[in-house]
């Protein structure tokens, strides 16, 4: 069986169990990324009625947590360990009695190197036009300034950003993707209307950014909606989504240096 027949032959459920399918994709939405969401859209609207236009606006990414040392490490630490019980979640809610849910969603180490390959080739598709598309609406002043900790803040900061990269990648890909294609494919949605659903979710949790932002990861979201419903893995997902998010966070101070008026 191929890998888009692997994701597409996805038994739809019979009608009354579509209730429990809406209930439990609502709760964990709820407690993972559409919380997210809810929060980035009361801010959009907030940050879009002040005085202050947004491009003079700024958000932070991975702040510090505390003015002693030690604790601002523990709280990185926790903050990136804690969100990915709800991945952890994910996982076992799609777990079937013959095969697991790690390879369910092609979330394995069973092909190594067309993961690699794969996650790659989207990060040059994705995630370089992705900076350059920050740039631009940073100019047309529809996003705000996002700031990312300094590299050089402590001896740990560039290990706890890449450990951000890491969960970023491992929420969105795996709860977006994964688990939101399988379930809604089993209450009957389509293709397109699934991955269009999705990007709009990943563009919404990023509004608090401002509206490029928001568009930016909507059509990042189509694009690697595509890919999953062709290659029927999320693996090649979370590996060029790390790379995307490791580039902004360890990158942004380096862009901030070279290209104050746009980044800083």
């Amino acid at each position: 069986m191929s890998e888009t027949r692997t994701w597409s032959g996805e038994t739809p459920v019979a009608r009354d169990g579509r209730a429990r399918l809406w209930w439990e994709i609502a709760i964990v939405l709820g407690l993972s990324l559409g919380q997210s969401a809810v929060y980035s859209i009361v801010t959009i609207v907030d940050r879009s009625t002040q005085s202050t236009p947004l491009s003079d606006q700024t958000a932070q990414v991975n702040p510090s947590q505390s003015s002693r040392e030690v604790f601002d490490f523990l709280y990185q630490v926790l903050g990136n360990l804690f969100p990915l019980f709800a991945v952890a979640l994910v996982i076992y809610l799609l777990w079937q009695p013959q095969r697991s849910g790690f390879r369910r969603i092609g979330f394995d180490l069973t092909r190594p190197a067309r993961d690699l390959g794969g996650g790659a080739l989207l990060f040059l598709v994705i995630g370089v036009p992705g900076i350059l598309f920050y740039a631009v609406t940073r100019l047309l002043g529809i996003t705000v300034a996002v700031q990312a900790s300094p590299l050089d803040a402590h001896w740990w900061t560039v290990p706890v950003l890449i450990l951000a990269a890491l969960r970023a990648a491992l929420q969105e890909e795996v709860i977006v993707v994964g688990y939101l294609f399988t379930r809604l494919r089993q209450l009957g949605w389509g293709k397109w209307t699934i991955i269009i659903a999705a990007a709009l979710l990943r563009g919404s949790y990023h509004l608090y950014q401002g509206f490029g932002p928001f568009v930016g990861n909507a059509i990042m979201g189509v694009v690697f909606g595509w890919c999953y419903t062709r290659w029927g893995r999320v693996m090649p997902l979370v590996v060029a989504h790390t790379i995307i998010d490791i580039v902004s966070f360890v990158g942004y101070p380096l862009a901030v240096a070279w290209w104050p008026s746009i980044f800083a």
